[in-house]
């Protein structure tokens, strides 16, 4: 006596009367039955497996262009950090004399504010290429660098504050 499980039976039961619907139609029913099934097949490995894979291809070229620059900008950094780490630090007092001469070309442009190694400049509508040149030289000769910036951009400059830290550590 072999027993089969209710699920066992109910899925022989499905398998079953589809085989009789199946010989039950007619040619052109189970042809036209046959394509529809077929092009849904087609159009589902197309729309899983086909078209992401193209995409991908297709967007790969333009990716890659966008890494290899991102690389090179990041072997420009390297050199720069370790072309910085090698140049001997400056004292206290040349950083501060650095930057407060770099603040005075600023003008009132620019203030500047220093407790122990943090520095702070507050900017009032200084031009991009003001606050460019204030940057290069308080990296170079005060061996200061940026930590945060808060800037608003205008018609007329820059307004705003940057916390920079002083010290060859970096």
């Amino acid at each position: 006596m072999n027993q089969t499980s209710p699920p066992e039976s109910a899925a022989s039961q499905v398998i079953t009367e589809a085989l009789g619907r199946w010989q039950a139609m007619g040619l052109r029913e189970r042809r036209a039955l046959s394509l529809t099934g077929a092009l849904i097949l087609v159009f589902s490995v197309w729309a899983i497996a086909l078209q992401p894979a193209l995409q991908t291809l297709a967007k790969a070229p333009a990716e890659l262009d966008r890494l290899e620059v991102q690389l090179q900008e990041m072997y420009r950094m390297m050199g720069e950090s370790r072309e910085l780490r090698g140049i001997a630090p400056v004292s206290a007092t040349q950083a501060i004399a650095s930057m407060q001469s770099a603040t005075d070309r600023l003008g009132q442009q620019g203030r500047v504010t220093i407790q122990g190694d943090r520095i702070t400049l507050t900017l009032i509508n200084a031009s991009p290429e003001a606050l460019k040149e204030w940057l290069l030289e308080v990296r170079s000769a005060a061996r200061a660098r940026p930590l945060e910036a808060q800037l608003n951009r205008s018609i007329t400059g820059y307004s705003g504050t940057i916390l920079l830290v002083m010290g060859s550590s970096s």
